[in-house]
């Protein structure tokens, strides 16, 4: 089926930020691809769900396929499925190095990929990636090396890919975020985390929709690495 509205990819959709970007661009009419390894089928007729661990690449094959299957388009890529183990450095195993580059850099490589392949037929589309602003602000106290390899390595790709397809009609940029009130922080973890950032809160799931939306409205916007972190990055 081909339509004219447009249709959004979100990675890492079940849940937090995820699940906060699927409600966002619905709510400005987008058709959503939604997929993450436990998400649930959707009654809304405007979300696909699509099951299946993103470092696969017959998952992000299948998410792509499936998608223009059913609304015949792919607009915006939102790379938002994403992990981050916190241990020091020297107690990472082999299998926390495995989980970190399978599904930060494998799935980011696997889905960019075949949705920019669909983008260029289509001459226009959108990527924006979620990194964290640990890459270039490390914290005292907050062990991240695997973030910063993988992380890194996805903000570099973010600028690289913005200037290869530049004059293609794709824009690539990336949110980087500081600690986001999620499931995934205990809440008597949660005064620690806020002193983190030099206004003294944590950031909120719609503090990164709002900052995703933004960068999909700012059409001569592209390469940009946006701080949504409180001035973490900015300094203490």
């Amino acid at each position: 089926m081909s339509s004219s509205r447009k249709t959004v990819i979100v990675t890492g959709a079940s849940q937090g930020i995820g699940a906060g970007l699927v409600q966002a661009f619905r709510d400005r009419d987008y058709r959503v691809i939604a997929n993450s390894r436990s998400i649930k089928p959707s009654s809304d007729p405007d979300v696909l769900a699509v099951a299946g661990d993103i470092s696969d690449r017959a998952v992000a094959q299948r998410i792509v396929d499936e998608g223009l299957a059913r609304f015949g388009r792919i607009d915006t890529l939102v790379n938002n499925a994403g992990i981050f183990t916190a241990k020091p450095f020297t107690q990472f195993d082999a299998d926390d190095y495995a989980n970190n580059v399978a599904i930060n850099l494998t799935g980011f490589f696997h889905i960019t990929q075949l949705a920019i392949e669909q983008m260029e037929k289509q001459g226009a589309g959108h990527v924006v990636t979620i990194t964290t602003s640990l890459t270039d602000h490390a914290i005292d106290g907050v062990p991240s090396v695997l973030a910063s390899l993988t992380k890194g390595g996805l903000n570099a790709a973010t600028k690289s890919l913005a200037i290869e397809y530049a004059k293609r009609g794709i824009r690539v940029n990336a949110v980087s975020p500081g600690v986001i009130r999620t499931p995934m922080h205990a809440p008597e973890t949660h005064e620690w985390l806020a002193a983190l950032h030099p206004v003294a809160r944590l950031g909120e799931i719609s503090d990164v929709t709002q900052a995703v939306l933004f960068l999909e409205s700012a059409g001569f916007v592209t390469g940009e690495i946006l701080h949504v972190d409180g001035g973490q990055s900015a300094g203490h």
